[in-house]
């Protein structure tokens, strides 16, 4: 069923250990006979069955429930162009990846999901309180970490082979590849319902007077003689967390620490972005060789 699906190698592997380990332990619970002996045992196997059905219907939804197996922090610092090889001019977002160095790794057994925590750039020491400065003291076999600006979490779908003081670069991610890009977006304040919600406003003439952007009625009659929740409504407007998917990577420069990926990238010029490999990426859409 999942090799029929379509993912890559890789993503087939990691959703057929995803059933496995789902699935395998409710089984053993269970005897594997056709004619349970007790109803228990009968309402056992049916949860069961209901269980892996919705497994595999999580996991037939191309790109749920798979994690990034690399991901890296950065700032944003302008849109440009550059010339393709086939002189075609490329509109690209420039991101200033700065080394970020590892301050924790979370594992399963210790936190219950698997991701490390970065810094990047520096900050004095002086200016720590005890609680960050013993954060970034070494711990028992670890080495020590210099303090940055910030503390940013990196869910990863696994974590081995990373250690605490290790750092990640801008050449983790190469030419070619699809990549999300996670970022809060501009924030535009309170806003009205064209252009929240793409309203189209009220007549420009034949009687209209001051209404022309009004969003109209919003009630019913007296029955239900309420308004609904939900209804589309002025309101704050931008400053959310918003990802756009599968943009291509075209430089990753490692001398000035830079990354040009295509197209726009949510947020205000010197915004925090983190950027993870595509994990919904068509498998034709691979890394150039």
């Amino acid at each position: 069923f999942v090799r029929g699906l379509g993912f890559t190698k890789s993503q087939t592997e990691r959703s057929i250990q995803k059933i496995d380990v789902c699935v395998r332990p409710c089984y053993l619970r269970v005897p594997h006979s056709e004619n349970y002996k007790s109803a228990p045992q009968a309402s056992a196997a049916r949860s069961i069955c209901a269980n892996t059905r919705i497994i595999l219907l999580n996991i037939s939804r191309k790109g749920f429930g798979l994690m990034a197996q690399k991901a890296i922090v950065g700032e944003k610092v302008g849109m440009t162009q550059v010339w393709s090889d086939d002189q075609r001019v490329v509109p690209v977002t420039v991101l200033r990846i700065e080394p970020a160095r590892i301050v924790q790794v979370k594992t399963g057994a210790t936190d219950g999901y698997t991701a490390l925590q970065v810094t990047y750039g520096q900050r004095d020491p002086k200016k720590l309180n005890k609680a960050e400065a013993g954060h970034f003291a070494p711990k028992s076999g670890s080495r020590n970490v210099a303090a940055g600006r910030r503390l940013i979490e990196l869910r990863l779908d696994s974590v081995d082979g990373f250690e605490v003081g290790q750092e990640i670069k801008v050449d983790t991610l190469v030419v070619g590849e699809r990549v999300d890009v996670t970022a809060v977006s501009r924030g535009k304040g309170f806003a009205g319902t064209m252009k929240r919600h793409n309203f189209s406003g009220q007549g420009a003439s034949h009687g209209n007077h001051k209404h022309h952007r009004t969003p109209g009625s919003i009630g019913s009659c007296t029955f239900p003689g309420r308004v609904f929740k939900g209804l589309r409504m002025s309101g704050h407007m931008g400053h959310e967390q918003v990802t756009t998917l599968n943009l291509e990577v075209v430089q990753a420069d490692l001398e000035r620490n830079l990354l040009l990926v295509k197209g726009s990238v949510p947020g205000p010029n010197g915004g925090v972005v983190i950027i993870r490999n595509a994990v919904k990426a068509p498998s034709s859409h691979g890394a150039k060789e």
